[in-house]
């Protein structure tokens, strides 16, 4: 299931990647080769979807322990004291990202209630921009849960071994 999860999140980030390049190459060549096709959305679009992929990225980063993390410290420490640093991170971390999701869907609704369009020509709904928030962030809660549930009950000390200090 976990690995049907990271597969499907790579290939929306991969896909929301190459629209963006798209959408910027578009745009690049609109406005130097053929100015009358440059479209003024096009950069407003493009930011768009890059925010969406980095927010759907969050989720794989934790996954992946590449998210923000105390790395120099956990180096110099013991299994079991960097066990317990991980654990405080993690909590730390599915604390914010539970604020996160809930101020998210907080703006999101208040951007459905008003009708929030950006201010450009394309009058993009502002709540579908404003949603990868928390869903970003709820991805990664649950990435976060998962990681804290083997931190408590499925911890292999030689995992936790220190880290190399390079990729000899």
């Amino acid at each position: 299931m976990i690995a049907l999860w990271d597969r499907y999140e790579r290939r929306v980030i991969g896909v929301l990647g190459a629209f963006a390049l798209i959408i910027g190459t578009y745009q690049i060549a609109g406005r130097y080769i053929k100015p009358e096709f440059a479209a003024p959305w096009a950069n407003e679009l493009g930011v768009y979807v890059v925010v969406w992929a980095v927010f759907i990225a969050g989720s794989n980063l934790v996954a992946t322990d590449s998210h923000v993390r105390p790395d120099l410290v956990l180096r110099m420490l013991s299994p079991h004291a960097r066990r317990v640093v991980e654990i405080g991170n993690s909590v730390c971390a599915l604390a914010f990202c539970a604020g996160l999701v809930w101020y998210g869907t907080l703006i999101v609704a208040d951007a459905l209630e008003f009708n929030e369009r950006s201010l450009s020509p394309l009058a993009f709904p502002m709540a579908i921009y404003y949603a990868a928030l928390p869903l970003g962030t709820l991805l990664m809660s649950v990435r976060y849960v998962l990681r804290l549930y083997r931190l408590l009950f499925h911890f292999v000390a030689e995992d936790a071994a220190p880290l190399p200090l390079s990729h000899e």
